[in-house]
């Protein structure tokens, strides 16, 4: 594929940049901040405001109509990007470390993705209509946050149960609406309803959303081939990029004066996810969770304690746009099989050819924790707490044919990883000016992982690709593995005066390698391209030995703001040195230009950069109030071993909006600039990508009880590469490392789309 002849212009990031200082000369008006509260939810503030960025339900609005992707509620926020998968379950990255590096919970729950590719993140089992509020550690967390992470913390709730007033009758109320987007045809709807006393409340919720292959702003290949007679895709839609979802939501509460017991019970149905840049499609994904809540508020503070279970059964397969059959035809004469000479369809009797690739994945997790907020005085507040998590995983792929045959190739057998947690957490203000946060967690992290085999599991004669062998020498190991982890969280807040507030903290964080780091253990190119974390379109390899992941990172935060917050600037420079990075290293020898096989190595990292933000009034006219905001991130992560840079790092970019109320209408014009990523990882032949601008127009009227919203992405259909989208291998011969798709195609942003959107409360 050429390179895409675009270019971030200088002049814009320059703008973006001026954007995020108020001018000194700007009318005043009563126009607020465009940015979403700063604010945690919680009785007392903690001392780092820009930390817990809180984005409230009818925050998200504007943007639930455009995507049906949760995770993409949370492009506004500083420092935060998100790296390509699904349409539904893009992953989020915190300045430079994403997926089982950030601590994500929904609704309290740590949930863990379920599959060699992980396809079915935390963020994937909600529809952005279920979100109530979503809360962003970027960088430096509280260790009451969550551990057994290195990147920050996202916490997802779904909305808090509602109640009538007292002597009120009934609370009766709910919402439905729809949407549709142009570009690949993608339609939903979502239902929400509450029925409730003063006492007792009902609550249910669904969503569901569909869509087809999406086309980019342009040409961006060269074959419509699929490996499928008869279907073909053209040059400028983008393969495996439909999806359906169904999601559900029931939740009963019970309250008693200071007392809260919640009960929510969640169901997602997946019955197909297409992957541009995975080998293999998501066919299908049920999802069961019930989360046990209670809340309790006393003289001495607030006690909190939760319990829950998760179940998923997870299917891959090739869709539609990935070949299906390999291998030779057999002749004609096949019961119910198709022939060709090409060797495209295979008969399915006949074992010198695979049909499909079928692979099973799953899980079970069940946690409890305990919080609680002790307030000795007006100056100490103290938490502590206590979590236990159990999570089984068993990931296995059924015979097909050809040399995936006679048994059950058995990827990963009786998978365990248990948490235990304790932190205390001391919150003191000092003055009026000083507010200090120390926290302590200590974590033991126990993994194991049971015997293996390959799909030849008796060797006889030809061991195909060392199935046995590997097999073999991975069950002579000894398996089970114990950390002990430490975190340690040390924040200070210093309000210099009305306007100004001074930010900084120290934070050692841990991560234990996941099951798929540790225990995947084939060499062989086809079973190691089906393990991949992070859709570079290479194969990877476990190892038990890895070691945790220890960061330690600093930032700090400049805040300026006028007194009624109409006009402001934050600038929070950061700086993480990781020991024992989880990065790749070539199982073997490494070729330049395809795709290889890899093998998890501990090394070490260093990431380091910038955020800035800024939103300011422009001029309140007869034509409504008009203002300005913006942001600029800036990351860069290198290895500290290799002198390689780290794989997926969004490039330097930039956010310019202009905004525009009046009366019921919240309208925005959006400019995103992107700069070329040139700093790409050597080891994973890592894609370059140009630089890009892109224009959006937003809009939104609201009436008491109606609201419409519409909006063009890509207003002027641009062509461009998504710098995290990973490699293109979404239609063809995807099974093969070496004779698939060409490695050096990245995919493609979305083109122009037309969306529209309507929601109605009663």
């Amino acid at each position: 594929m050429p390179p895409l002849k675009t270019s971030l212009p200088h002049s814009l990031l320059v703008l973006a940049l001026l954007a995020a200082f108020p001018a000194a000369h700007a009318q005043s008006s009563d126009a607020t901040a465009q940015l979403p509260l700063v604010t945690v939810s919680a009785e007392r503030e903690l001392p780092l405001p820009q930390a817990a960025a809180e984005y409230q339900a009818e925050q998200l609005l504007s943007r639930r109509a455009a995507s049906s992707d949760t995770a993409s509620l949370l492009q506004d926020i500083p420092g935060v990007s998100l790296y390509g998968a699904g349409g539904a379950s893009s992953l989020p990255s915190i300045h430079g470390l994403a997926d089982d590096r950030l601590r994500v919970k929904v609704d309290g729950m740590d949930l863990v993705a379920s599959c060699p590719n992980h396809m079915n993140p935390p963020l994937s089992y909600l529809d952005p209509t279920q979100v109530g509020k979503i809360e962003v550690y970027a960088g430096i967390a509280p260790v009451s946050s969550g551990g057994d992470s290195i990147g920050g913390t996202i916490l997802v709730e779904t909305p808090a149960p509602e109640f009538a007033a007292p002597g009120q009758g009934l609370l009766k109320k709910g919402e439905v609406g729809s949407f549709y987007r142009s570009n690949g045809d993608a339609h939903g709807a979502n239902l929400s309803a509450t029925v409730a006393s003063d006492s007792l409340s009902l609550s249910y919720s669904a969503a569901t959303a569909q869509a087809g292959n999406y086309q980019a702003g342009g040409d961006f290949k060269s074959s419509t081939a699929t490996g499928r007679a008869g279907h073909e895709l053209p040059l400028d839609e983008i393969g495996s990029t439909a999806y359906e979802t169904r999601n559900q939501t029931l939740g009963l509460a019970f309250k008693d004066g200071r007392h809260l017991v919640e009960a929510k019970v969640g169901v997602q149905d997946v019955p197909y996810q297409l992957y541009p840049n995975q080998r293999m499609d998501m066919l299908d994904n049920q999802q069961e969770r019930i989360n046990l809540r209670y809340q309790g508020n006393y003289d001495w503070g607030r006690l909190e304690a939760r319990a829950y279970h998760e179940s998923v059964d997870h299917f891959m397969d090739f869709g539609a746009d990935k070949r299906f059959y390999y291998g030779e035809a057999s002749g004609p004469g096949g019961t119910g099989g198709k022939t060709s000479l090409n060797g495209e369809y295979c008969s399915p009797m006949s074992l010198t050819c695979a049909h499909g690739m079928p692979m099973y994945t799953q899980s079970k997790t069940d946690g409890l924790s305990v919080k609680a907020d002790i307030a000795f005085n007006e100056r100490d507040l103290l938490r502590v707490g206590a979590e236990l998590q159990q999570y089984r995983l068993d990931d296995w792929w059924p015979a097909s044919g050809g040399s995936m045959w006679p048994g059950t190739f058995i990827n990963i057998q009786d998978g365990e990883r248990d948490r235990k947690a304790l932190f205390a957490e001391w919150e003191a203000r000092l003055s009026p000016q000083w507010t200090t946060l120390a926290g302590l967690r200590y974590e033991r992290v126990s993994t194991n992982a049971g015997n293996v085999h390959g799909y030849n599991t008796n060797y006889a004669g030809t061991d195909v690709a060392n199935q046995y062998a590997e097999s073999t020498a991975f069950n002579d190991k000894n398996r089970k593995r114990s950390d002990d982890n430490i975190d340690l969280t040390l924040l200070a807040r210093h309000q210099i005066d009305a306007s100004q507030d001074l930010e900084f903290g120290f934070a050692r964080k841990t991560r234990s390698p996941n099951l798929y780091e540790r225990y995947t253990w084939s060499t062989w190119s086809m079973a190691a391209g089906m393990v991949n974390l992070v859709g570079d379109g290479n194969g990877y390899v476990g190892d038990p030995n890895l070691k945790i992941e220890k960061a330690n990172t600093l930032s700090a935060t400049y805040d300026w703001h006028d007194a009624k917050r109409e006009r402001g600037f934050k600038a929070t420079p950061f700086f993480t040195q990781v020991q024992d990075y989880i990065d790749a290293v070539p199982n073997g020898s490494l070729t330049p230009g395809q795709f290889n096989v890899l093998k998890f190595a501990n090394q070490s990292a260093r990431l380091y950069g910038i955020d800035l933000s800024g939103h300011m009034p422009l001029a309140q006219t007869g034509y409504g109030r008009w203002g300005l905001k913006g942001l600029l991130n800036y990351t860069h992560g290198e290895n500290r071993e290799t002198d390689d840079s780290l794989y997926n790092v969004m490039p330097l970019n930039a956010k310019l909006t202009l905004t525009h109320q009046q009366g019921g209408w919240d309208n925005a014009l959006e400019l995103v600039m992107v700069q070329g990523k040139h700093d790409t990882s050597d080891v994973r032949n890592e894609i370059k990508t140009a630089g890009y601008s892109l224009v959006n127009l937003r809009a939104s009227h609201s009436w008491k009880q109606v609201r419409v919203d519409f909006g063009i992405e890509n207003l002027f259909d641009r062509a461009y590469a998504l710098p995290l989208g990973g490699a293109y291998v979404g239609q063809g011969k995807t099974m093969s490392l070496t004779g698939g798709p060409a490695w050096d195609t990245a995919v493609p942003g979305a083109g122009r789309t037309l969306y529209t959107g309507v929601n109605i409360k009663f």
